[in-house]
C-alpha cells in the first residue's frame, strides 16, 4: 500500500509540473503581433477612402520591405500583422511594385 500511495504522490506531482510548464508555454505565446508601436497616427486621407472598411485603419504601418500599408488584425487565435487592401482586393503600397 506505501508503494502504490508514493507511486500516486509521484504521478500527481509529475502532473502538477507539466501542467505547470504548459501553462507557462501557452501564456509566453499571448504576445500581441505588431503592437501599437509604429502605427501612423493620421493616414493619408486617399488610403482611407480605397480601404477596404473591415480593416482595423488605427493601427495601420508601411513596412519598408515592401512599401505596402499593414494593418493590425486581431483574431481568435492570434493577433497578426496583415497587408492593408481595398474593397476589391488590391494591396494598397505607397509604391508601385516592381
Amino acid at each position: 500500500m506505501q508503494i502504490a500511495n508514493n507511486h500516486l504522490a509521484d504521478t500527481k506531482m509529475k502532473f502538477k509540473l507539466c501542467m505547470s510548464v504548459v501553462t507557462a508555454l501557452v501564456l509566453s505565446a499571448c504576445t500581441e503581433a505588431g503592437g501599437g508601436a509604429g502605427a501612423i497616427a493620421n493616414l493619408p486621407e486617399n488610403v482611407v477612402e480605397i480601404a477596404d472598411p473591415r480593416q482595423d485603419l488605427s493601427s495601420v504601418r508601411v513596412l519598408p520591405e515592401d512599401g505596402c500599408y499593414w494593418y493590425r488584425h486581431v483574431g481568435v487565435v492570434e493577433t497578426t500583422l496583415l497587408p492593408l487592401r481595398t474593397a476589391d482586393g488590391r494591396t494598397i503600397c505607397t509604391q508601385p511594385k516592381t
